[in-house]
């Protein structure tokens, strides 16, 4: 689990491509303290598992479903990455809840300076949007970040310049593709809430009538 806040911005330094998969080298700095094989590390909100470790970098193999989902499938060599450990169970909760499985990608249709805030516009599909709640949360490229505003079409969010510097929002602008994961607990509550579906033909549900028509007194 992560939290969305950023610990650095590290580089793409090579992408192995696979015929739908690839395997990223990825330079950094402060996430490689304590790292070891095997631990998870949200890349641009991506949670992907190091696969080998060295003096300035680590590598980790990006699996085709999430080159489809994500926008991992168009990093290239000096690439700007966010990156950031998984939360440790004694460590601070600074931003929300994180899973690092991003649901799918948004446009960049705007950014505007707003005194000290900076807005960003972003257009995504309906299906991500009816996740997306005004003053909840939204992790975009791993940023845990607060929406500002939603419409059927898009969402705004108001990011402060420390944000921005410390990120890769600083390099993003209008038509930049973005990774989102809403909030998983919107997505949970939905499915609890959905109707049961329909029985199979020629199976019965266990109601009060069914027990009554079987003998037991209710």
């Amino acid at each position: 689990m992560f939290t969305g806040i950023v610990e650095e911005v590290g580089q793409i330094a090579r992408v192995q491509p696979g015929a739908h998969s690839a395997v990223l080298h990825i330079r950094a700095a402060t996430v490689l303290d304590d790292l070891k094989i095997g631990d998870s590390v949200a890349v641009n909100g991506v949670c992907l598992t190091v696969t080998t470790l060295t003096k300035d970098g680590f590598t980790a193999d990006v699996m085709h479903e999430t080159m489809n989902r994500s926008g991992l499938s168009t990093l290239r060599t000096g690439s700007p990455v966010n990156l950031e450990r998984a939360m440790p169970a004694n460590g601070r909760f600074g931003g929300h809840i994180v899973s690092g499985h991003v649901d799918g990608q948004g446009t960049i249709t705007s950014v505007q300076r707003d005194d000290n805030a900076v807005w960003y516009t972003i257009a995504a599909e309906p299906g991500l949007l009816r996740y997306v709640v005004e003053k909840g949360s939204i992790t975009v490229d791993g940023i845990s970040l607060t929406v500002a505003r939603v419409s059927e079409q898009d969402f705004a969010i108001s990011a402060i310049p420390h944000t921005v510097a410390v990120t890769i929002l600083r390099a993003k602008g209008p038509g930049d593709k973005v990774n989102l994961e809403t909030d998983i607990l919107g997505k949970y509550v939905e499915k609890l809430l959905a109707p049961p579906s329909p029985e199979p033909a020629g199976k019965r549900a266990i109601t009060k009538e069914f027990l009554a028509s079987c003998g037991y007194g209710m």
